[in-house]
C-alpha cells in the first residue's frame, strides 16, 4: 500500500528518454605524446567530467585522419570531422593572420605569447566564425628552435642547412639563411631525415620530443624563434546541435584546457630538455652572435613583408602589441 504513490511517478520516470550520448572526434597531426595531444586528452578528460558523461570527445592524434594541419580546418568546415586542433601557422594560405602567433622573434617570453595571444582572440574568433567554426582552445608550443645533424657554430653552418619549416613565415625566413627550406608535415618528417633529404628542422623540443628526433639530429640551438600556438575549434553544425548545458560545458572544458596548458608551458620545457639531454642531444641554449644576427635580420624582412598582406585588423594586433612591450 505504501508503495502505490510512487507507481505514477515511476512509470512517467521509465518513459523519459535517457540522454542521448554525443560523441565528437578531434583530429590532431601531432602525436599523442606532444604537447597539442596531451591538451587534446585532457580536454576529452574535462568534458567527460563536466557533462556528465553525456559528451565524448574521441582524440585522433598522429593524422591518423589521414589529414594534415593545414586541410583540417577545411575538413570541419566541410562537416567530414566535428572538432580540429591545428598549428595555427598551417592555415596561412587561409588567411596570413593565422601566421600572427608564430611570426619570428616576436614574443621573446611566454608572458608575450600570452598578451599577444589575449590581444588576437577576437581576431581569431572571427576567423573561425568565417569558416563556420567556433574556437574552443588555445595551446601554446614550447620556443622553437633548430634541430640539426652538426652544430651551428657560425653563419656558415647556417647556410649549409636543408631544413624542414611548419609553417610560410618560416620556410620565408630560413630560406634567406640556409640552403634550403620546405614546409613538411610532422607525420612525414622520419622518412625525409632517413633519406637525408633535410638535414635540419625548426620545431620545439616538444615536437622533436614527440616524435623522437633525436635519433637522426643530434643537436638543438634554442634560437627563440617563436612560440607558436595550436588552435582547437569545433564546426557550428556539431556546436548547434547541443543543448544549452552541452554548449556550457564545452566552453567551460576549453577554458579549463586554454588555462591548463599556458600554466604548464615552462614546466613542460625543462621537462623536454631534461629528456632530449637523456637521449644524447646537445642543447646550445646561447647561439653564436652571427647565427642569431642572420636569423633576425631575415625576420624583420619577413615580417615587414607579412604586414603588407595582413588585414588592418591583424596588423593592428601586432603593432598594439608592440607597442605596450616597448612601455
Amino acid at each position: 500500500m505504501l508503495l502505490r504513490p510512487l507507481l505514477p511517478a515511476l512509470l512517467i520516470a521509465l518513459a523519459q528518454p535517457a540522454s542521448a550520448q554525443v560523441t565528437l572526434d578531434l583530429i590532431n597531426e601531432y602525436p599523442a605524446s606532444a604537447v597539442s595531444g596531451e591538451a587534446d586528452v585532457f580536454f576529452a578528460d574535462a568534458m567527460k567530467r563536466r557533462s556528465d558523461g553525456r559528451i565524448v570527445v574521441t582524440p585522433i592524434p598522429d593524422a591518423k585522419s589521414g589529414l594534415r594541419s593545414r586541410d583540417q580546418l577545411k575538413a570541419v568546415t566541410e562537416g567530414k570531422f566535428a572538432m580540429a586542433n591545428s598549428v595555427g601557422g598551417t592555415l596561412g594560405d587561409e588567411d596570413p593572420a593565422f601566421l600572427l602567433s608564430s611570426l619570428p622573434f616576436v614574443t621573446p617570453s611566454v608572458g608575450d605569447a600570452r598578451a599577444l595571444y589575449e590581444a588576437a582572440k577576437p581576431l581569431y574568433e572571427r576567423l573561425f566564425a568565417e569558416r563556420k567554426q567556433k574556437l574552443l582552445y588555445v595551446v601554446p608550443w614550447p620556443p622553437s628552435g633548430i634541430w640539426s645533424v652538426v652544430p651551428i657554430k657560425d653563419a656558415a653552418t647556417l647556410k649549409a642547412l636543408k631544413i624542414r619549416t611548419y609553417d610560410k613565415t618560416g620556410t620565408e625566413v630560413m630560406a634567406k639563411v640556409a640552403a634550403s627550406a620546405a614546409i613538411v608535415s610532422f607525420s612525414e618528417l622520419n622518412a625525409k631525415l632517413e633519406a637525408g633529404d633535410i638535414n635540419a628542422v625548426l620545431s620545439s623540443g616538444d615536437g622533436g620530443a614527440g616524435r623522437q628526433m633525436w635519433k637522426y639530429l643530434k643537436n638543438f640551438s634554442e634560437v627563440g624563434y617563436a612560440l607558436p600556438l595550436s588552435l582547437a575549434s569545433i564546426s557550428l553544425a556539431a556546436w548547434t546541435k547541443l543543448d544549452d548545458a552541452g554548449r556550457a560545458a564545452l566552453e567551460e572544458a576549453a577554458r579549463e584546457t586554454t588555462e591548463r596548458q599556458w600554466s604548464v608551458l615552462t614546466s613542460r620545457l625543462a621537462e623536454n630538455f631534461t629528456r632530449m639531454r637523456a637521449n644524447g642531444v646537445v642543447i646550445d641554449e646561447k647561439p653564436p652572435a652571427d647565427v642569431m644576427a642572420a636569423l633576425h635580420a631575415a625576420a624583420d624582412a619577413t615580417i615587414a613583408d607579412w604586414l603588407t598582406r595582413v588585414g588592418p585588423e591583424a596588423k593592428g594586433v601586432l603593432q598594439e602589441f608592440r607597442a605596450r612591450r616597448a612601455h
